[in-house]
């Protein structure tokens, strides 16, 4: 007994020890090959694969020894086989256990693919022999401890392991382009632009038409225009008779004599009858106000505009309806930056153009003359040096000006003068002592004394050079010259002492005045009242909508308001000499009349 028992636990050690293949951790799992290793147990022959798996995601308690076969029943063979049997069938089915969800993402991929390969490699094994095939996975614990027919281990089957497999492939995001049809009609379009007529009929092609580059601003021809309104018929009764009318109002004008100047107070009665109506509202030009005159007869009221088209503009108040007394002209190609009428004679007015050209309109001849030509410069303002306006002196805009004298005909009459300025906008003759004219450049006023001009450089008898930025206008008070006033983008008004024409102007006030009209807005010029010439009249940005009249002294003194008949900015204005008449233009070619 003693040696049969010997002999059985000899060969029941024999069965528990199992080869089993090294395996140490490594990171590339990709490179471990399986080998499985066989090994005789009882006459069976078990054939053992391993799987690679992490032994950083176990305790050390995790892992146990499977059980032998023949611990549980080593009192019967038959019972023995009989479970290897149905343990054979279950190991085949267990694959992985649910703790080798532990391991890391890249493990538990490798791991999945090793253990189909496993299972797919055990389904074609046959049994042949007596000798059955076992598959053991390294960390299944007690695998082998249950005998019934049922599978109550928490493995994972194979068909739960494929389809976890296919829940995480990502689903394809190509997506299938349609097919395009061939014989689709696709969106609609018209069949003008199709080129086909209604019937279905192609249309035929449309002619190539030969683009010519024409000049927004051509220039007018040189010599006399005719004096023909563009927005009356040429043989119009009602132009004939406005033009004799105003030949003979021409004539009989009076003189415009020194008187003193009334006090602020009077001023202030009369300027408060100036009203405004619908009837004093017209527009004249089709373009923005660049320039404005007014006649100076003392029965009649005539208002002559200059627009930045080139458009000349007249605009006779007496007439009723008013658009019958509106006339419109074309005598230049570019904005019209100056017109005065003459004064020798009110019959002339001269309209001065940024495409080099001076001309007068002369009402008792129907025609616009050409005084003076110059197709390679801009002029900017012009004035008369002489009472009998004979004789010219002319602005450029590149900083030169030019001595025309009226009674010399053709281009010998004209003198280039050159001086220190880059540019002059405005320039204005001294109303008593008129050798002397002032220029508002860009940012200097400069002073000259027009006996003392030549043909090279030449320098100013006096500079003025209190102003920060850009110089709109500089001009003498009308009747004495005794003033000059400024007007600057720094939002000021500037009032100097003229009186004494000597090395020095002394500045004598600054008036705050919003004078930013920005790029579309023609910029603001404050100009004398010739009648009460210790005043100046400019125009407002402020709301309501206003003309406004400040004294010498910086003192407000009247604001010009007509409720909804002035609604717009008058940049430009004009004051009559001797009537208290005001006219205000604005950027749409729009004039505002306030009169007593």
């Amino acid at each position: 007994m003693s040696g049969s028992r010997a002999e059985a636990e000899q060969k029941g050690d024999s069965r528990q020890r199992l080869q089993v293949n090294e395996y140490k951790e490594n990171q590339n799992i990709a490179d471990i090959s399986l080998r499985p290793v066989q090994t005789t147990v009882l006459g069976v022959t078990a054939k053992v694969c391993l799987v690679p798996f992490s032994l950083s995601n176990y305790n050390t308690g995790q892992l146990k020894r499977p059980k032998s076969l023949l611990d549980k029943n080593s009192n019967s063979e038959v019972t023995c086989k009989k479970s290897k049997k149905a343990e054979i069938k279950r190991s085949c089915r267990r694959i992985l256990t649910p703790k080798m969800e532990a391991t890391s993402s890249k493990e538990e991929s490798t791991l999945q693919k090793s253990s189909l390969d496993v299972h797919a490699e055990s389904n074609k094994w046959q049994y042949k022999s007596p000798s059955d095939t076992v598959v053991l996975s390294p960390d299944t614990e007690s695998s082998q401890e249950g005998d019934s027919d049922e599978d109550t281990t928490p493995g994972l089957s194979a068909a739960r392991l494929r389809e976890m497999i296919k829940k995480r492939q990502p689903p394809e995001s190509k997506r299938k382009k349609p097919k395009k049809k061939e014989n689709g009609t696709g969106c609609r379009r018209s069949m003008r632009l199709l080129r086909v007529d209604p019937s279905g009929v192609p249309l035929p092609a449309a002619p190539t038409q030969t683009v010519l580059e024409v000049d927004e601003n051509p220039l007018i021809p040189p010599g006399p225009l005719e004096m023909t309104p563009e927005n009356q018929d040429d043989d119009n009764a009602l132009f004939k008779g406005f033009l004799q009318t105003w030949a003979e109002m021409s004539k009989t004008r009076s003189k415009n004599t020194e008187k003193e100047l009334s006090s602020i107070k009077s001023y202030k009665v009369n300027l408060n009858g100036m009203v405004i109506s619908e009837d004093t509202v017209c527009k004249v030009t089709r373009g923005s106000v660049s320039s404005m005159a007014i006649h100076p007869s003392e029965m009649r009221t005539l208002v002559a505009v200059g627009a930045k088209s080139g458009q000349v503009g007249l605009w006779d108040l007496t007439h009723q309806p008013k658009e019958d007394g509106v006339y419109l002209f074309q005598p230049h190609s570019q904005p019209v930056g100056c017109l005065y009428f003459s004064p020798a004679n009110a019959a002339h007015l001269l309209s001065l153009s940024y495409d080099g050209t001076l001309r007068c309109g002369d009402f008792s001849r129907a025609v616009f003359e050409e005084v003076y030509r110059d197709e390679t410069r801009s002029f900017s303002s012009f004035d008369f040096l002489t009472e009998d306006a004979s004789t010219l002196i002319v602005g450029h805009w590149d900083g030169s000006m030019s001595l025309v004298d009226r009674r010399t005909p053709g281009t010998s009459c004209e003198k280039l003068i050159k001086t220190s300025l880059s540019k002059i906008r405005t320039v204005h003759v001294h109303p008593v002592q008129r050798q002397y004219f002032i220029t508002a450049g860009l940012r200097d006023i400069h002073v000259y004394d027009a006996r003392c001009l030549n043909l090279s450089g030449n320098q100013p008898l006096i500079s003025l050079t209190e102003h920060t930025k850009s110089i709109a206008s500089a001009y003498f008070s009308p009747l004495t010259g005794n003033r000059v006033v400024t007007t600057c983008a720094d939002c000021k008004l500037r009032i100097f002492d003229s009186s004494c024409i000597s090395s020095k102007i002394p500045l004598l006030t600054t008036i705050r005045h919003n004078t930013i009209t920005g790029r579309w807005l023609t910029r603001f010029q404050a100009v004398w009242d010739p009648k009460q010439e210790d005043c100046i009249i400019v125009g407002s940005m402020a709301q309501p909508r206003r003309v406004e009249v400040f004294h010498e002294t910086g003192k407000w003194v009247h604001s010009f308001l007509g409720g909804e008949c002035l609604a717009s900015v008058c940049s430009i204005n004009a004051v009559h000499p001797t009537r208290y008449i005001l006219a205000g233009g604005n950027s749409s070619g729009r004039v505002h009349v306030f009169m007593n």
